[in-house]
């Protein structure tokens, strides 16, 4: 048995017409330009993957074959200045924040080692720089306190290392089936304040350690950590006369380089290598100074020394995981990956802005995902993009990825020769470092200005987060912002703006004969064309009040959707399409109840002794048609069209014994149109007509002009203008050149049009061929 017909079969038994279509094109030449419906098969063939796809999709995982194979010598010399220049300042980092997480200084060292080592062959970013980062050092060391207090018995380097595992893995499995997109949920505000938050939770708890403060414990809310810091400064020791003149010397050199690279633009790049070289002169420095004071006691230094780092990799080996260690820190994993995506992808978008190449987002979830799965092997611990490496790279002239591999040497060699010089650095020195680091990350008050004059709900956003990451904690901040953005999102999407629109018509003219002009009229060229134009009735879009805004037909209303039509707004648009149709328009039938009591409750009409509003009503048209501007709507949903068959039943019993007539501007999914089309809108309703019938006085449609061969002398030569084409025939003519005018989209969509305008002539043209009717 045939195929079609067991499913005709199918069909009957579940109570659906095997005979019904969308619409019927059997009554259209065989020549005619119809539009074929989308198809479930289709839908479905989409998402299966072609053999293309699969050799489109190896070569994005690995994109650097698409310039490995033309790297050069000049690319070289870039990236090895980059490369080590970033690694002089990756080193001291490295320790600082490995500090940070609650973890040995090597941890650090490993960290920054493996994401400069793996990132390149992932990359689609030449700036990024993938290793240790203060926000997310904080919060592993957050997260291991806390997991320490429950659980003692687990051991710290193997919750940091753990974490990075389980974190890399979603990540990167994220990334793999390519929902990158997940990360444009995230706004800039809601970034914004996560970092600042966390700027100033992490400075503030590392001034104890800079100022040699005993006594303070960072893991404590914000707030509490600055208070107790402010009592505590009696007890400040020795070493903060290492921190402040360290964190001084700092910002000495940096404003030096800057005010030296302004005054001889000539050597800026020398001043910029000297400014970004800064955290290894102080640190060598201060490691010489402690070395001076300390090399006789090294048991009882003078002041906190960061002591023995083992040289090489001492941690070498597979993560150990097991069910406690899982359980315990379960409900950090999504603080955890939320900020190693936050950071790695506002950064490389940023910095492919400036620099002008664009990243993938999937692609950079693959990369800090592999780096952070394979990371724990070799001791690292959570490793994101760090911003501030990443605008040294920058700077420094980096022409490709691969210069991370030169920094991943420096560590290296910083690993097996330098760690016995490590032992004499000063903690107070690195707190500066760490400090110095982090108030960059700080939102300047010039940005927040900027937020209020675009949307000054998004900077309540902003201080939300901020004092919620100050006053609770970092988690609380991210959870928050994120949320709000998110409900804010949800709330503009269901309070979307639809407006009703009228008819203007304009022309354009210069402006500079415009200008002190009384009369605008005597400036300009007669020649100049003149159009229509759809402006806002109730003028929000700040037009001229002085030009009158028309209907462009009594009864027809244009509505303009503002942000999609969906199953969370689909009810406010209808609605207020209904209120303000009903407010300007009257019944077909005004004496339609002959009794009060057949009135509906919601229309009782006027009260008891009051004056009859019949001739206000009189004077008020009636509903002839609505066109819906659907340039914003990219997806219709079931419950947005049933609302559109609901709001048609509704307008109809408001009109009977007449019907409104429905148009559609601007649908250019395949999709909506197909879903328009399953709920009666767009198509004929008549079907069968004759050619002779329907010639000549069907829908209007738009026609476009082809290119080339030329048409038989058989056919007229007229003007676009004057071509009237009918839903079941459209003739072709020449337009005066070598080509021919054929329908722009399928003839068996009358009602789909190309833009307003063609609405708009389609359903007047309609009207009045239907008005005429009626009188004769």
């Amino acid at each position: 048995m045939a195929p079609s017909k067991n499913v005709d079969r199918v069909k009957r038994f579940l109570g659906i017409d095997p005979n019904e279509r969308l619409d019927d094109t059997r009554y259209y030449d065989d020549d005619a330009y119809l539009e074929e419906e989308p198809s479930a098969k289709e839908a479905l063939l989409h998402l299966l993957p072609t053999g293309e796809g699969i050799a489109a999709y190896l070569r994005e995982l690995f994109p650097f074959l698409g310039w490995i194979f033309h790297y050069n010598l000049t690319w070289l010399i870039g990236d090895l200045i980059a490369g080590i220049t970033v690694g002089f300042v990756v080193v001291p980092q490295g320790m600082a924040y490995a500090k940070l997480a609650g973890l040995a200084p090597e941890f650090g060292l490993y960290t920054s080692f493996v994401g400069f080592l793996l990132y390149w062959a992932f990359a689609t970013s030449k700036d990024i720089t993938i290793g240790t980062v203060a926000v997310m050092s904080t919060i592993v060391g957050q997260i291991i306190g806390n997991v320490q207090d429950e659980h003692p018995e687990l051991v710290a380097e193997d919750i940091a290392r753990a974490l990075a595992l389980i974190s890399g893995c979603i990540l990167l499995f994220i990334g793999l089936i390519r929902c990158g997109f997940i990360v444009e949920f995230i706004p800039l505000t809601a970034i914004g304040a996560f970092m600042t938050g966390s700027a100033i939770s992490i400075a503030s708890g590392q001034v104890s350690t800079l100022l040699g403060i005993p006594g303070i414990n960072t893991r404590e809310e914000t707030y509490k950590v600055i208070i107790n810091t402010l009592k505590g400064l009696p007890n400040a020791k020795l070493d903060a006369a290492m921190g402040m003149t360290a964190l001084f010397g700092l910002y000495f050199i940096r404003w030096f380089c800057n005010f030296m690279s302004r005054k001889h633009p000539s050597r800026q790049k020398t001043w910029f290598f000297l400014s970004t070289l800064r955290m290894a002169f102080v640190v060598i420095l201060y490691i010489l100074v402690s070395w001076l004071v300390n090399r006789h006691d090294q048991k009882n230094p003078k002041f906190k020394i960061l002591g023995h780092v083992p040289s090489g990799f001492q941690h070498v080996g597979a993560p150990r995981v097991n069910k406690d260690l899982l359980s315990a820190i379960a409900g950090d994993i999504p603080v955890t990956v939320i900020v190693l995506l936050i950071e790695h992808i506002a950064i490389s978008k940023s910095f492919g802005r400036v620099n002008n190449y664009i990243i993938n987002p999937s692609q950079e979830l693959v990369a800090i995902g592999f780096s952070n799965v394979f990371g724990p092997f070799l001791g690292a611990y959570p490793a994101t993009g760090s911003f501030s490496r990443t605008a040294i790279k920058a700077k420094a002239g980096v022409r490709t990825p691969l210069a991370g591999i030169f920094t991943a040497v420096i560590v290296l060699l910083a690993l097996y020769a330098l760690t016995s010089v490590f032992f004499y650095i000063p903690n107070a020195g690195l707190a500066a470092i760490i400090i110095h680091a982090v108030l960059d990350l700080i939102t300047p008050p010039r940005e927040v200005w900027k937020y209020w004059q675009t949307a000054p709900l998004e900077v309540v956003i902003f201080f939300a987060g901020v004092f919620v990451s100050i006053f609770t904690s970092i988690e609380n901040g991210i959870y928050v912002t994120v949320a709000a953005s998110g409900a804010v999102l949800l709330f503009r999407v269901a309070k979307s703006p639809g407006k009703f629109v009228g008819k203007v018509r304009v022309r354009s003219a210069p402006r500079d004969g415009i200008l002190g002009k009384s009369n605008l009229a005597d400036n300009l060229d007669d020649d100049m064309e003149k159009h229509n134009a759809y402006l806002d009735l109730d003028r929000n879009d700040l037009s001229n009040p002085e030009i009158p805004i028309k209907s462009p037909y009594p009864g027809v209303f244009i509505y303009r959707f503002g942000e999609g039509l969906n199953y969370v707004n689909c009810a406010r648009h209808l609605d207020n399409m209904t209120v303000y149709i009903y407010k300007h328009t009257r019944r077909t039938q005004l004496n339609k109840y002959n009794k009060i009591g057949d009135r509906p409750w919601n229309d009782p009409g006027p009260r008891r002794g009051q004056k009859d509003d019949s001739e206000e009503l009189a004077a008020r048209p009636t509903l002839k048609a609505v066109i819906l501007d659907f340039s914003a709507v990219n997806n219709l949903d079931v419950t947005a069209s049933q609302a559109l068959i609901d709001i048609r039943t509704q307008f109809n019993r408001y009109t009977d014994p007449e019907e409104v007539e429905w148009y559609f501007a601007g649908v250019t999914n395949r999709w909506t149109r197909r879903a328009l089309v399953a709920s009666g809108f767009g198509v004929d309703k008549v079907h069968g007509a004759s050619r002779d019938e329907k010639g000549g006085t069907g829908p209007l449609i738009a026609v476009g002009e082809t290119e080339g061969s030329s048409l038989p002398p058989a056919y007229p030569s007229k003007g676009v203008d004057d071509i009237e084409a009918a839903a079941g025939e459209v003739t072709p003519v020449s337009s005066g050149g070598n080509g021919r005018l054929v329908p722009l989209y399928g003839i068996n969509r009358p009602y789909f049009h190309v833009d307003v305008e063609t609405a708009v002539a389609a359903c007047v043209r309609n009207l009045e061929r239907r008005e005429a009717e009626l009188s004769v």
